[in-house]
């Protein structure tokens, strides 16, 4: 019988954390929110190499091949991809992409796009919060080059 009311203490003890850490924020100094409350960093996206070879015929370049795994809401940092030629394939989901200035535009399941050599991608997101999005992404690159160089 201890063991259940000690149990029980602390499933209750546990659940009043958990309602609290939930409750609206209400008073605080100032009139401002704690740091936690006011970001909140989206998930990024993970790229998995599936083919990497030199192209026989043309010296200094190297194609590669990869699945980019967007979670729900992730959104890649703003980059470049060197001097690649690249090309976005939508295996699955929603992506909103934007090169250079243009405007942002939305590609669904089995729409691509490509981006020159240099190209500066301001924008690549899952428009999604609750369904994964994934990418296969070619690469034409100079041999040796990163293929992803986050914008500074």
């Amino acid at each position: 019988m201890n063991r259940v009311r000690v149990s029980c203490g602390l499933l209750a003890a546990g659940m009043a954390t958990v309602a609290l850490s939930c409750a609206p924020a209400t008073d605080h100094a100032g009139g401002e929110l704690p740091v936690a409350a006011v970001t909140s960093e989206r998930p990024s996206e993970t790229l998995t190499p599936i083919l990497e070879q030199a192209i026989p015929n043309i010296r200094g370049k190297t194609f590669t091949s990869a699945i980019v795994h967007f979670p729900p809401d992730a959104r890649a940092v703003p980059h470049r991809h060197g001097e690649a030629f690249v090309y976005a394939y939508v295996l699955d989901g929603t992506m909103r992409s934007q090169l250079d200035d243009e405007p942002a535009r939305t590609y669904h399941q089995g729409e691509q796009w490509v981006e020159e050599p240099g190209t500066y991608h301001a924008l690549t997101e899952n428009t999604s919060k609750t369904e994964s999005a994934k990418l296969l992404v070619v690469f034409i690159s100079n041999t040796g080059d990163e293929l992803k160089v986050p914008w500074s």
